[in-house]
């Protein structure tokens, strides 16, 4: 009888144990639910992970705080819940800025990067000088020429304009000898380019094709008498 009893109870636990073991799946599942329950009232409900900070980095021309400000991101919000897009969208709205990255750095971090255009000429309005980048964006105006970059005469700037486009293309080809002559490049139609130096000498350009070999003959033929080069088809140049 003893012996019937030991082999009795040593089924009853096995079978403690084999349900047991089938119970072990059900019991990591709900603990990983009340984990993840737990973490996501933690960073979404309380106040341990929000927002205090909002880092600007990358900005020159235009000001931390005006960052912050198109940022619109309230200090104490949940850090997780901020509308990364909604603040990307928002200050890549200010003119100088050319592209936005925006990301959380937990626990309590919310940091905005970036990128300034630059500049490579200038229209002359009414009010100063408009700034260009190499797109063709008008993106700030100053009172006074910047040194260094390139006037250029234009009807109506902007990125979809053909002749600011070609304009920019050509001011990017000038040569270093050409640079330091040029008084401003008028672009009324983007095949009709005239580059204007110093001494009223002037360098018809034609379209930005072949800019850079444009460049080049022009650059080698300023030594030559006469006003007018044309480089519009640079295997058959005049001066005159």
């Amino acid at each position: 009888m003893v012996r019937s009893g030991g082999t009795a109870g040593r089924f009853e636990a096995r079978a403690r144990r084999r349900r047991l073991r089938s119970l072990l799946p059900l019991f990591v599942v709900l603990a990983t639910v009340t984990v993840l329950l737990v973490a996501g009232w933690l960073v979404l409900g309380t106040r341990v992970f929000d927002v205090r900070t909002v880092t600007v980095e990358g900005a020159a021309t235009v000001t931390s705080a005006a960052v912050r400000d198109a940022a619109a991101v309230r200090l104490g919000s949940s850090l997780a819940r901020v509308d990364v897009d909604g603040v990307r969208t928002r200050v890549s709205a200010l003119g100088p800025v050319a592209k936005v990255q925006v990301y959380r750095t937990w626990p309590h971090t919310l940091t905005v990067q970036v990128t300034e255009r630059e500049a490579v000429a200038v229209v002359h309005r009414r009010d100063g000088y408009v700034e260009l980048d190499a797109g063709g964006v008008a993106f700030r105006t100053v009172a006074r020429r910047p040194a260094g970059l390139p006037l250029v005469v234009l009807a109506r700037p902007g990125p979809k304009d053909r002749a600011t486009r070609s304009a920019l293309v050509v001011a990017a080809a000038l040569t270093p000898g050409l640079r330091t002559r040029l008084v401003r490049i008028t672009a009324p139609t983007a095949e009709q380019i005239t580059v204007v130096l110093k001494n009223d000498r002037r360098v018809f350009w034609g379209d930005s094709d072949r800019s850079d070999r444009k460049a080049t003959v022009a650059t080698a033929l300023l030594s030559r008498p006469g006003k007018r080069i044309d480089v519009s088809a640079p295997r058959v140049v005049t001066v005159k």
